[in-house]
């Protein structure tokens, strides 16, 4: 998923839909008396103390803080989720990607694991927890395996969220406790349809050369039954000779992302 080497450095951003709150209108009692009183409304079902999702996606280019992982090609991928009604929250990701090979290495997949705990204090939503990024039998001379920490708070339609990384950040040298930052809004639509502009800013410790910001604006679209459709607009302001494909494509650069992911 990341970067690695000046000549394929690679952090991407996967642009993702946050689905806003609708409010049921409450009912009035009716005004003549004598009239038939309205049937209760169904009452809203519990929330389960467990409960498990699973997620299998396609995108025309997987993008990471804004710099392609998959060398502007689609790349597929399929994740688990648990959840518990505390808050707490566990889970896993896999995906295709192509950068770490373009490094020299041999990892053809990225495995995510993370997990966290959810909750709300009076108008703010807050979600902390851990990320491990994994790439098995990468054989790089400096690990991409990356942990960060995260935290982020939700008011409204806005999220601002932190991550911090524990270890070096997707083979950086000696990048230990780089972060990144991140603002995305979300802004429901109706009729299944949402915009989200985001901008984040990624800042890699002891290897300044590589920091850059990036920027997307996703339209997503739901359409029930688990299936969620969208199209980004994504770029990054990060150094073109820093952040190349092997054939001398700059793997930041401005581009448009499309993406099918379902859940159940």
């Amino acid at each position: 998923m990341k970067p690695v080497h000046a000549r394929i450095s690679s952090i991407a951003f996967a642009a993702a839909a946050l689905a806003l709150s609708t409010h049921a209108q409450a009912q009035t009692a009716p005004a003549d008396a004598a009239a038939p009183a309205p049937a209760a409304a169904p009452a809203a079902e519990p929330t389960p103390e467990h409960s498990f999702s699973f997620n299998v996606g396609l995108t025309s280019d997987y993008r990471y803080r804004g710099i392609t992982q998959s060398r502007f090609k689609p790349a597929v991928s399929a994740g688990a989720d648990y959840a518990h009604s505390s808050g707490l929250y566990v889970g896993t990701w896999l995906t295709t990607i192509k950068w770490v090979k373009d490094a020299g290495g041999d990892a053809p997949l990225e495995w995510d694991v993370y997990g966290g705990y959810k909750g709300t204090a009076g108008p703010l939503g807050y979600d902390v927890g851990f990320l491990r990024y994994n790439y098995p039998s990468h054989k790089l001379a400096v690990s991409p395996n990356t942990t960060e920490i995260y935290g982020a708070l939700t008011w409204n339609v806005l999220t601002l969220k932190y991550s911090h990384s524990l270890t070096n950040l997707f083979g950086f040298s000696d990048s230990k406790n780089s972060g990144y930052l991140d603002l995305t809004a979300n802004f429901d639509l109706g009729d299944g349809w949402s915009v989200a502009p985001h901008v984040g800013r990624q800042w890699i410790r002891h290897n300044s050369p590589y920091s850059y910001t990036d920027y997307s604006v996703t339209v997503n679209k739901d359409f029930g039954k688990g299936f969620v459709a969208s199209v980004a607009v994504v770029g990054t302001d990060a150094k073109k000779d820093l952040y190349t494909t092997p054939s001398g494509r700059f793997s930041g650069r401005t581009g448009v992302v499309a993406s099918l992911k379902y859940s159940f």
